[in-house]
């Protein structure tokens, strides 16, 4: 009786040293050595991926921003984007797709509309968008509805329009959308791609210097 309280007791005992060394390996130690070199090599991402302008957070590379008019260029439609309503406290914004399928007539008739004001918001004139010109992501969320991006060939579906409300060449919008098109992840991964915010703050620096 005595010998096997004694063994069950030794085990218990080594149980609790093992759960103990566990939670401090696994929650003390790995957690703060992963943070400690996140921070040392990849800062920028480890904290967000943030945008800075003028000394101040003005956002994130990986997360869209609404339309701030036509004077910028456009991100991508939200459509997936939905309100929390269970706490009031604070606004949250939550991500999420349509869901729709290709055929719903919800989703055929948004995007109609979408690209009826694509087609009047950069219509220029002497310069009319023709329906075929619009590209799918002018007209679609992404899945996430907080996709960061646009395809180079709806950021230079808009050249024009910004660059009249701006009074602004054209060929310096051009160059400005050239300047922030990336290719690839890669060279092979993806699509090529335009960071709205990044653009959009790039043309605001433009604008000041002229």
């Amino acid at each position: 009786m005595n010998n096997s309280l004694a063994h069950t007791t030794r085990l218990l005992g080594a149980a609790l040293r093992a759960l103990l060394a566990l939670t401090v390996l696994t929650g003390v130690v790995y957690p703060l050595a992963v943070t400690g070199v996140a921070q040392a090599f990849f800062a920028g991402r480890a904290n967000g991926s943030e945008i800075t302008s003028h000394g101040r957070v003005v956002g994130s590379a990986l997360i869209g921003q609404r339309d701030h008019g036509l004077r910028y260029f456009q991100p991508r439609p939200a459509a997936g984007l939905g309100e929390n309503t269970a706490n009031t406290r604070y606004r949250l914004v939550l991500s999420g797709a349509t869901n729709l399928a290709a055929d719903n007539e919800k989703l055929v008739k948004a995007v109609e509309r979408a690209k009826a004001r694509v087609i009047e918001d950069n219509s220029v004139p002497g310069h009319p968008v023709r329906p075929s010109q619009v590209p799918a992501d002018a007209v679609t969320s992404s899945g996430s509805g907080l996709d960061p991006a646009i395809s180079p060939r709806y950021a230079d579906l808009q050249v024009r329009r910004v660059a009249a409300r701006n009074g602004l060449p054209v060929s310096a919008v051009r160059e400005l959308v050239a300047a922030h098109t990336e290719g690839r992840t890669l060279g092979f991964i993806g699509e090529p791609r335009v960071n709205v915010l990044e653009l959009n703050l790039a043309l605001e620096n433009l604008v000041a210097r002229r």
